[in-house]
């Protein structure tokens, strides 16, 4: 490669940089609303998914929780799953944190587990997991509230070439492909 190439791609990766920081510094500060719950934190079952006390009227009772709008490396597709989990578990701060639960207009999945935002300290979890580069941004019907957040996250993951981006040993199948062939 030749002094100009180098340059050229670290001058456009530069200037799109400058765009992203420029969009993000224009998104508004969300304001804590009444579709909002705390709950406690009793592990961290993948990059994508917590199991948590507090939701229902039995403050000892295990909920599912799946976080919107991320599809996370499968626990079996190594290093990308068990590495999405470990960071999931440290912006957490594990288990027994308090963690702030923020819905959408679907509730449910189709298997039963809630579907949230996970906010802690005003920190949106979905989203910093995406902007480090562990889970991949998918947009699914009909939650759509911090689509955009997650979007400019995941092309921040990109050009920085962060986790599953990184150029040396990128993740080559989508968390959704992996789980198809080793079904």
């Amino acid at each position: 490669m030749t002094l100009a190439v180098f340059f050229g791609i670290w001058t456009r990766r530069i200037v799109i940089l400058a765009c992203l920081l420029f969009l993000f510094s224009c998104q508004a500060n969300n304001q804590p609303t009444n579709n909002q719950v705390q709950v406690k934190v009793a592990r961290v079952v993948s990059g994508q998914s917590l199991e948590v006390l507090g939701m229902a009227e039995q403050p000892n009772l295990i909920s599912q929780v799946r976080l919107i709008g991320l599809d996370a490396p499968d626990m079996r597709q190594r290093p990308w799953g068990d590495e999405a989990k470990r960071r999931l578990e440290a912006l957490i701060g594990g288990a027994e944190q308090i963690v702030t639960l923020e819905f959408d207009l679907e509730a449910k999945d189709k298997i039963g587990r809630t579907l949230a935002y996970v906010l802690k300290d005003q920190l949106l979890l979905n989203e910093e997991l995406v902007k480090q580069g562990y889970v991949l941004f998918v947009a699914r019907s009909p939650n759509h509230k911090y689509d955009q957040r997650l979007e400019r996250a995941q092309q921040w993951a990109r050009i920085m070439g962060l986790g599953i981006w990184q150029l040396e040993k990128p993740m080559r199948l989508t968390p959704n492909e992996f789980r198809h062939q080793n079904r």
